[in-house]
């Protein structure tokens, strides 16, 4: 009988701990994500829910604790003078790029098309030929409905378009983990359902 090959989760977050002048926010956190897992964080406002994503992505640095990546564990800790190593900083690129993250605020370029914003990091980041990028990004946006409103600016679209989008851009940087701050909080009773309606549609995808 063959034994099994053990899976590497594809995130894993142990007795995180992240404070703010002097308030623990958050106190030894863990988690562990396999692949296609659907893990939803409940609990009330101002409780470190955004704090917790926003470490995972390295938005904000825990004060401990330790942060895996399939597999590959990252470098929290700086050295004895504060300071973080090149690899350290190459890591944060890796993880940034393949941990998709979805605000609740949108932020989104403003100046910038809807098209141009979902094509911005795979051509910034990932340096990939325009041309594929684009055929890419309105594959994208036509998943989400908003590939008639490609040449838009966001001021002219309303949240549940601005926020689907937003889910368009995270997408394009082909990530391994989407991580969704309250990607409904700031909407409009009648648009939560159609940006639900997406995320349901992409974890059913796996």
């Amino acid at each position: 009988m063959t034994a099994s090959i053990p899976q590497t989760a594809a995130l894993q977050v142990e007795n995180l701990h992240k404070s703010f002048a002097g308030i623990e926010v958050l106190k030894g956190v863990s988690l562990t994500a396999e692949k296609h897992d659907v893990i939803s964080i409940i609990g009330s406002s101002g409780s470190g829910k955004s704090t917790l994503l926003r470490c995972m992505n390295l938005l904000e640095f825990p004060d401990s604790g330790r942060l895996r990546v399939h597999g590959e564990e990252l470098e929290l800790t700086p050295n004895h003078r504060g300071v973080r190593s090149r690899r350290f900083q190459r890591q944060i690129e890796r993880v940034r790029s393949r941990l998709a993250m979805v605000f609740q605020s949108f932020n989104l370029w403003s100046h910038m098309t809807v098209l141009e914003n979902v094509m911005l990091g795979p051509c910034l980041v990932h340096r990939r030929h325009r041309d594929e990028v684009e055929a890419q990004a309105k594959q994208l946006l036509a998943r989400v409905g908003m590939l008639e409103k490609c040449q838009m600016y966001p001021d002219c679209l309303s949240g549940g378009q601005k926020q689907r989008v937003a889910i368009a851009r995270a997408l394009a940087m082909d990530p391994e983990v989407m991580l969704f701050d309250e990607p409904t909080s700031a909407l409009d009773p009648e648009l939560v359902g159609e940006v639900l309606l997406v995320i349901r549609e992409l974890a059913e995808e796996g």
